[in-house]
């Protein structure tokens, strides 16, 4: 089962960096988006706050966990090559990197199209911040901090827990993290609600976080970006930020680039000032999405081949 495992993770990898996520095709975040509304749903209204959110993240751990455990656990019984398409399909969609990089690609297409409010559009999809007010400069940042933040969340972390117990755990993962994104906020509906998800979306990320911060700079080094002022930078600005993993990647990405990046930002019309992340050392531009996404992908390919190695001192020693 682990030799069919590993061949699903680097199988549902490459699938995930020649295709990503075809617009249309059913997949499993959505389905996890919409268990998490419905329970929502049921659960705000009736139970306090902390309760329900916390019964709301312990049902849909359980349920993430167990329901692809159980599918896989048949499925090796049934055949190991219907085991192998299973593992490789969820792997596959547990994984974001072309996603990201597509995402972020339409971005960087519209600047340079000169299209600013195309642009302002196509970033509102990936961040969080109000995006309507920002000029060039301000969305090729928030495009870049995003990359550099979801190489962790996205490619790295996944990678880590589908490494240590296949796509179970990756599931698991998945489940928290898309809790975090869409009841972990800090407002006034959500602040006790998604307290339980947002601190499990941290305790879950700590590790993956930093590995994929040592990780981005080992990238920025082969890409021949400025790999010492990334290593620099992290040292210095890693935590810069109300979360105690999201500075992690955003350093080592201004350092590399030797930009400035963060600093105070609007959500839902009310300013929030952020310390800034590295260094202004040249001004931001937009070929800077381009070279986010070397170290995106620079950074997902020695993921893998750490992984792979790890599961393969795992094979020897049992």
């Amino acid at each position: 089962m682990l030799i069919y495992s590993t061949l699903a993770l680097c199988t549902g990898f490459f699938i995930d960096m020649m295709i990503g996520d075809p617009q249309g095709w059913p997949h499993i975040v959505r389905g996890m988006g919409l268990l998490i509304e419905k329970l929502e749903h049921l659960f705000y209204p009736l139970l306090g706050k902390r309760l329900g959110g916390a019964l709301l993240s312990l049902i849909m751990l359980l349920v993430c966990t167990a329901i692809p455990a159980v599918l896989l656990y048949f499925a090796f019984r049934i055949s190991p090559w219907l085991y192998f398409a299973l593992e490789t399909l969820l792997c596959w969609q547990l994984i974001a990197t072309k996603s990201l990089r597509v995402e972020s690609g339409r971005v960087y297409s519209a600047l340079k199209a000169g299209d600013l409010q195309g642009a302002r559009k196509a970033v509102s999809m990936i961040v969080g911040r109000d995006t309507d007010k920002l000029d060039a400069a301000g969305v090729t940042r928030a495009a870049v901090e995003t990359v550099a933040e979801n190489a962790s969340d996205g490619v790295v972390a996944p990678l880590i827990y589908l490494m240590l117990g296949g796509a179970p755990l990756g599931c698991m993962y998945k489940a928290a993290n898309t809790m975090d994104s869409m009841i972990g906020y800090k407002n006034e509906r959500y602040l006790d609600f998604g307290r339980f998800a947002a601190k499990l979306d941290d305790a879950l990320n700590f590790i993956p976080s930093r590995l994929c911060a040592l990780l981005m700079i080992c990238a920025a080094w082969l890409y021949r970006m400025d790999a010492k002022n990334a290593l620099h930078i992290w040292r210095r600005d890693r935590l810069r930020h109300a979360s105690p993993n999201s500075a992690q990647t955003e350093a080592v990405m201004a350092g590399a680039l030797r930009v400035r990046l963060a600093g105070n930002a609007y959500y839902f019309g009310k300013l929030y000032e952020k310390p800034y992340i590295g260094d202004d050392i040249r001004p931001i531009e937009t070929d800077d999405i381009r070279r986010a996404h070397k170290l995106l992908y620079a950074t997902a390919v020695l993921m893998l081949l750490f992984s792979l190695i790890a599961r393969g001192a795992l094979y020897v020693t049992i």
